[in-house]
């Protein structure tokens, strides 16, 4: 069994799959998991002003335990420093925009409440706020940034994933 560090960032594209990953790494290792949706939006999709998003999100990182789901852009600075293990889900664009259609169209049908409350709906699906039309605009430069951590990490360990079959492979080579 490989042992996994005490603070865990699970990091990739939109609809790659990192929330379901974190939160069996911390079934897995008993770490906790913080989804950071949960810690940024509102019910209403309200989004958490950035200044009490990097409050919520450096209160999390100055725990000694835990396995957060993603690191945004205008927080990131605050998860790198504290993370040990950043665990890179580096998969092709057909299998996270896949992914991605599939669960929003899901949750759009069964109406499934997620991060505090919200619903998905087919017509948010097609806005101009569309967590795929986000997937596009964001898919390269989190690919590139995954690639680049793993080449010569700033710091934490990399861990780089790069199918559905490895990410499966290494995790069950968790223990505590």
């Amino acid at each position: 069994m490989t042992s996994v560090p005490d603070r865990v960032l699970v990091y990739g594209v939109t609809g790659s799959g990192k929330s379901t990953l974190a939160a069996r790494i911390a079934e897995r290792t008993g770490l906790p998991y913080v989804s950071a949706d949960d810690l940024t939006w509102l019910p209403g999709w309200v989004a958490v002003p950035d200044e009490e998003q990097a409050r919520r999100i450096a209160e999390v990182c100055a725990g000694e335990r835990w396995v957060l789901d993603a690191a945004y852009s205008r927080w990131k600075d605050i998860v790198l420093p504290r993370a040990e293990l950043i665990v890179g889900l580096d998969y092709p664009r057909w299998l996270s925009l896949g992914r991605l259609v599939r669960r929003t169209a899901l949750r759009s049908l069964t109406r499934e409440r997620i991060c505090n409350g919200n619903v998905e709906s087919f017509r948010q699906m097609f806005s101009a706020d569309s967590i795929i039309r986000w997937h596009f605009a964001s898919f390269a430069r989190k690919r590139a940034r995954i690639r680049e951590w793993a080449a010569s990490p700033p710091g934490p360990a990399v861990v780089r994933l790069t199918s559905a079959r490895e990410t499966r492979r290494w995790l069950a080579t968790l223990g505590g």
